[in-house]
């Protein structure tokens, strides 16, 4: 990418029709101008698409390929449906109110009927690598998916991810964080998956729970806690990168201020 043109970032829209999830999911694609071999792309999904164009994603990409700061990524922006509380979530287990009871069949439409998609639409039998990101409860499906399918993906990007979902109501006199947190017990109770990397990023002012009264708040703690499970599976320190936003919120602007970040940790030059 020389020049201006080849600099920026084009987007176009397409409708994928999903079996599993019965329905037709609308996808933003945002491709660097210029690239005529997507296979050495890297391509990241992104769940809650519907938010990118609000963080200004597209010149945001354009901006980052005119400072050379990262090499060219496909980006793929997957809106949400109207069942977003049930097919976001974690796969194995739905959480104590039956939420992500069909986070199976997300996962089974990004697996098999998405990525197929991607790769016949730009002809291509493979990219440099996979990432897949999320924002808040599409933080902790991004999270479960890449952990569950590793032979796929490469990279997580957790946004203020909904790291507390549980098994048990936190108001039940028997809830236990290290017991009834889903991914948590996931990750501790799964097998380290070599050559995944994790970039998980919460704001101090995320919300003002504080379950425990440790005088962190309970979005901080669940996330420094899967940093905590993650280095205790094998991770090193180069494997898993954590932003603390001391005025982040949870909201689309602070994740906004957090994306580029991402994408230089995950593509940078």
């Amino acid at each position: 990418m020389n020049t201006v043109e080849e600099r920026r970032c084009l987007t176009e829209r397409a409708t994928v029709l999903s079996t599993h999830l019965k329905r037709g999911v609308t996808a933003d694609f945002y491709l660097p101008a210029g690239v005529e071999e997507v296979s050495g792309l890297g391509l990241l999904l992104i769940n809650d698409g519907q938010d990118l164009p609000v963080m200004g994603l597209q010149q945001m990409l354009t901006d980052l390929y005119t400072r050379g700061e990262i090499a060219p990524v496909l980006c793929v922006g997957i809106t949400a449906g109207a069942d977003r509380k049930r097919e976001y979530g974690v796969a194995a287990e739905a959480d104590y109110l039956g939420r992500g009871d069909r986070a199976e069949n997300y996962s089974r439409f990004i697996i098999e009927e998405l990525i197929p998609y991607v790769l016949d639409k730009y002809k291509t039998t493979g990219f440099r690598d996979l990432a897949f990101a999320g924002f808040s409860l599409g933080g902790l499906s991004a999270l479960d998916i890449v952990w569950n399918h590793p032979q796929w993906f490469s990279k997580a990007g957790v946004f203020s991810g909904s790291l507390w979902w549980r098994s048990r109501d936190q108001d039940d006199a028997a809830y236990d964080d290290d017991r009834d947190r889903i991914m948590q017990q996931q990750i501790r109770k799964g097998h380290y998956r070599p050559g995944l990397k994790f970039f998980l990023q919460c704001g101090l002012m995320d919300e003002a729970h504080d379950r425990n009264n440790n005088g962190v708040i309970d979005a901080v703690d669940d996330t420094r806690d899967i940093v905590k499970e993650l280095m205790k599976k094998g991770y090193q320190p180069e494997d898993v990168s954590y932003l603390e936003l001391d005025d982040g919120k949870h909201d689309v602007a602070t994740w906004a201020k957090a994306m580029p970040v991402f994408l230089k940790w995950g593509w940078g030059r």
